[in-house]
């Protein structure tokens, strides 16, 4: 049996690829929710400017300091 996973996408319109904090909270909402229904989130990326922020890489270099 193949797990599910997915990789949440969005894109902030002012070209600021920050996540907000509601990003993260919903990030945090997300994964919960995948977690009880058997999907493996693997990260929450946001998108602007030709760049990109992994919201998962920013939580976890947060918990670290």
């Amino acid at each position: 049996m193949k797990a599910p996973k997915i990789i949440l996408v969005h894109n902030h319109p002012s070209g600021d690829a920050t996540p907000s904090e509601q990003d993260i909270h919903f990030t945090n909402h997300l994964y919960d929710a995948t977690t009880l229904l058997g999907i493996q989130l693997l990260d929450h990326l946001v998108i602007g400017n030709k760049t990109y922020t992994s919201i998962f890489s920013k939580m976890i270099s947060e918990t670290k300091d």
